[in-house]
């Protein structure tokens, strides 16, 4: 009981706890200007009322605007703001129907819901529409008037993803650049410093952030695109390389070292400011002497120097198809397979659908049926604290209820003390700059500003603060309260789900290892991008598990045992990617490989289906031509971390 205690303490942490804000003040300060500006113009032109809805269309899609290509920026706007003038189109036309909202708020809920599994951005348009609804569903009107504020609720949407693309034509790569930059500056950290042997291999998440936003759906085409695709392929290089050189003593501090660190840096320099790399090149010239770097990483380093050079030239040259092949997970089909596998009862997102729906439904048929007064706060904040794992939820309900309850007192006291209408849009305008600003870095911050944002917003439209305040408090209260309760009720408990998240880890590392004792370049390519795909999910499944209650302590070591010693054996295998690929592709060597990937599959079905694991001992090839000692050692850790497990349970 103490561990559950404490492991429910690690959950709630991140009540008070402050990080340093990663938004930088011009977004945050952007977004807030998109609330502000039509609020000042329906004050200044005598159209508050039309001011008010482009105000709140502009609030709620505001966390849509996030750091990627300008066209998927403009994507995830627009289809955000899309959401929310259908949803409140149909909450302002149905909420005088009772029966007919709840049964919208139960599919909206379910559909939204659903969405969580492609990712933060579109969970985050599901909430969007589910919060317009009931927001709507407040104030019914005839058709032709809810046509109207419909329309108005997308021009603010659209309002934020003017300002959100503004900047396009001065800055077009600018966000390529910059996710670049940034793995180029870890590259010059990596070969300063030895990463822990068990660890993840460094800048995974990056390189899968890079090679969705190079390669997917919104990928930029021509000269640029095609230098950013020779900076990443270099940048995969040379992480190869560096992780193998790290590991000797006599690298760390040398002047070799040293001196390619200051060209990474020189690198990332260039890519940040989008200006020629000759501090690059100079930086360059003293390693082409001797045999200070081997040939593969030296070549790997000219190839990113070259290219840093043009990386953001304004020539548009259109790449052709099989320069940009793309793995099955990117292709434009994929959200269709992934909904069609998505509908049954053993995936985590169709049960938190479900949960969503029902959690959603129920709320609005409460504040209808109890007849609570300003009761669409409950079903609101249902929406917005109701998360896939009980952690987040547990985590967002506290924070949510500490934050509502600072936002509502601060936000009557600041009215209270400046009751002028222009007072009052200028306090809207700052609260939410600091909502967009603090949401990342407390949850709890932002919530107080985004509660004192819309609480201003309501009393520009004739609802008092003071007098609803306390009908709000105890709405949240409710909702936090049922949120927990749903998910108690019909959980999806981590510990379910982190040990067949552990097996396509290693199921993706065996067709890595089958990808390695091949010759095809591009199908190693998509194993190596799988494998680290799959690598993030069971890392994210494995810190959800932390934080869950009454997981015993037994579970949580072999889970993170099984990681540490798979993470051993992916670096072990990207020591022999640096071989070339006659060697691994030799008999011998070939066949050692697929037997490895054999066992790793083994391993994967244990996890998985609680398969027997045959006793096998593994060990290197002798005169393969690959020095595979470590890779085996790895293997045979992990082999028997898993029969252990099997023989305490």
């Amino acid at each position: 009981m103490n561990a559950t205690r404490w492991r429910l303490h690690d959950a709630l942490r991140d009540v008070l706890r402050f990080r340093r804000p990663d938004v930088p003040p011009a977004i945050a300060l952007r977004n807030a200007a998109g609330v502000t500006l039509p609020l000042l113009a329906g004050w200044g032109s005598g159209h508050l009322g039309m001011g008010i809805w482009l105000a709140l269309g502009a609030l709620v899609v505001m966390f849509s605007d996030q750091p990627g290509p300008y066209r998927q920026r403009l994507s995830h706007v627009a289809l955000a703001s899309l959401g929310a003038a259908a949803a409140g189109w149909a909450g302002f036309v149905f909420g005088g129907q009772r029966e007919v909202m709840i049964v919208l708020a139960l599919l909206l809920g379910f559909g939204g819901g659903l969405l969580v599994q492609f990712g933060v951005a579109a969970s985050r348009i599901g909430m969007t529409g589910m919060i317009l609804l009931v927001i709507a569903g407040a104030a019914p009107m005839p058709l032709r008037a809810a046509s109207q504020d419909a329309v108005l609720i997308l021009a603010g949407g659209l309002l934020q993803m003017l300002l959100a693309v503004a900047a396009w034509p001065l800055g077009r790569y600018r966000p390529e650049r910059a996710l670049l930059a940034r793995i180029y500056r870890e590259l010059a950290l990596l070969t300063r410093q030895r990463p822990d042997h068990d660890a993840a291999p460094p800048l995974s998440e990056q390189f899968v952030e890079a090679r969705s936003m190079l390669l997917g759906g919104y990928r930029a085409r021509g000269r640029a695109s095609e230098a950013f695709l020779v900076l990443l392929d270099a940048a995969e290089q040379l992480r190869l390389h560096l992780l193998a050189e790290t590991t000797t003593t006599e690298w760390r501090g040398s002047a070799t070292a040293t001196q390619l660190a200051a060209v990474l840096d020189a690198i990332a320099v260039a890519l940040e400011a989008g200006s020629a790399n000759t501090a690059a090149e100079r930086a360059l010239a003293p390693l082409y002497s001797g045999d200070a770097l081997p040939i593969a990483l030296l070549s790997a380093l000219v190839r990113a120097v070259r290219n840093s050079n043009w990386a953001g030239s304004a020539g548009e040259l259109r790449a052709t198809a099989a320069e940009h092949a793309l793995p099955a997970t990117l292709r434009d089909d994929a959200p269709w397979a992934q909904l069609r596998a998505t509908f049954n009862l053993h995936s985590a997102a169709f049960r938190h659908a479900l949960r969503m729906g029902v959690a959603l439904a129920a709320g609005v048929a409460a504040e209808r049926y109890l007849g609570l007064a300003h009761g669409y706060w409950l079903p609101m904040t249902l929406a917005i604290v109701l998360r896939a794992d009980f952690a987040a939820t547990l985590s967002y309900g506290v924070q949510r209820a500490l934050g509502t309850v600072l936002g509502l007192l601060l936000t009557t006291l600041l009215l209270h003390l400046a009751p002028a209408l222009l007072a009052k849009i200028l306090l809207l305008g700052a609260l939410a700059f600091l909502f967009r600003w603090l949401a990342n870095a407390s949850y709890t911050s932002a919530v107080a500003a985004l509660t004192g944002a819309v609480v201003i917003l309501l009393d520009l439209a004739g609802e008092p603060a003071a007098q609803s305040m306390h009908d709000r408090l105890i709405a949240t209260l409710l909702a936090c309260a049922a949120a927990l309760l749903g998910y108690l009720l019909w959980p999806t408990w981590e510990r379910t789900r982190i040990q067949p998240a552990l097996a396509d880890m290693l199921s993706s590392y065996a067709a890595y290892l089958r990808a390695l004792a091949g010759a095809d370049a591009q199908r190693l390519a998509h194993a190596r991008s799988d494998s680290r795909r799959a690598r993030i999910n069971a890392l994210a499944s494995l810190e959800r598990l932390r934080g869950e209650p009454f997981v015993t302590a037994a579970l949580r070591m072999r889970a993170e045992r099984v990681f540490a010693h798979a993470n051993r054996l992916i670096r072990s295998a990207m020591n022999l990617e640096l071989l070339p690929a006659t060697r691994r592709t030799a008999p011998g060597a070939s066949r050692w490989l697929l037997q490895a990937a054999a066992e790793l599959d083994h391993c994967a079905r244990h996890l998985d289906h609680g398969t027997d694991l045959p006793v096998a001992t593994v060990e290197a090839p002798a005169r393969s031509g690959l020095d595979a000692q470590r890779l085996a050692d790895a293997l045979q850790s992990l082999r028997t971390t898993l029969a252990a497990a099997a023989t305490d349970e």
